[in-house]
């Protein structure tokens, strides 16, 4: 250490240059460093998409028209409004949810993914009324794409697994309650099959399928329909 010291007293001219390439290499190895993890991220999200079951390695990268006056926020709005539907289609159909449970679960990658593009294309979306401007319109076309894309990569990944990720007799249980719900929803059923079939549902899906509020008031609407009146008898000949 003395020598080092007494190197660096008889040779200051030489300490900062020095200084200046220690320091100048770390930043490269930093960068280096930098652009190794961004090549792992894009590697997989590769790697993701290619499991999400057939959409190819790479997605093509969207090409942002030129926003136009009028109708282009309303076009940008009915694609979001669309992605919108199609997601509430398994999120009010328990049905649906048995069979792909992977869509409710945002343990999953993808779905996680998918939720966390909807709140983005949620927050940068233009009110009721606002004129949004071209920087912000496009912002706003960015977030419906990601969330599109996001849905499609969700959706194939959830058909693809299915119930893969639960045991054994978890999916049992699942196929129990498949059964049990045809029964709740059957018109020729009378009210307290219904009903019974209905209650056996929820108790074989607690633990394993998250039902929203407005699943559970959707699929009781569908157990409380009436029955069909008798057709009355024909009059003898």
């Amino acid at each position: 250490m003395n020598e080092i010291l007494q190197f660096a007293g008889h040779y200051r001219w030489l300490v900062f240059p020095l200084f200046g390439m220690t320091m100048g290499a770390i930043g490269t190895v930093n960068k280096q460093r930098e652009l190794s993890a961004r090549r792992r991220h894009r590697e997989q999200l590769e790697l993701m998409r290619v499991q999400s079951g057939g959409l190819p390695a790479s997605l093509p990268t969207p090409v942002a028209a030129a926003p136009v006056a009028g109708d282009d926020l309303a076009r940008v709005q009915a694609r979001y409004d669309d992605v919108t539907r199609r997601w509430l289609d398994y999120e009010l159909d328990v049905s649906k949810l048995i069979a792909y449970p992977a869509m409710s679960d945002g343990r999953q990658p993808l779905t996680a993914a998918f939720l966390r593009a909807k709140k983005v294309a949620d927050n940068v979306r233009p009110t009721d009324g606002e004129v949004p401007s071209a920087e912000r319109l496009k912002e706003y076309r960015d977030a419906v794409t990601e969330y599109e894309v996001a849905f499609e990569l969700a959706e194939r990944d959830a058909r693809r697994v299915k119930a893969a990720a639960f045991t054994p007799d978890e999916r049992k249980r699942l196929e129990t309650a498949q059964q049990l719900l045809g029964v709740a929803v059957d018109q020729a059923a009378t009210p307290n099959e219904r009903q019974v079939a209905y209650r056996r549902v929820r108790q074989e899906l607690d633990g394993l399928i998250w039902l929203s509020d407005e699943a559970v008031e959707h699929l009781e609407k569908k157990v409380a329909l009436e029955l069909p009146s008798a057709t009355p008898p024909e009059p003898a000949a």
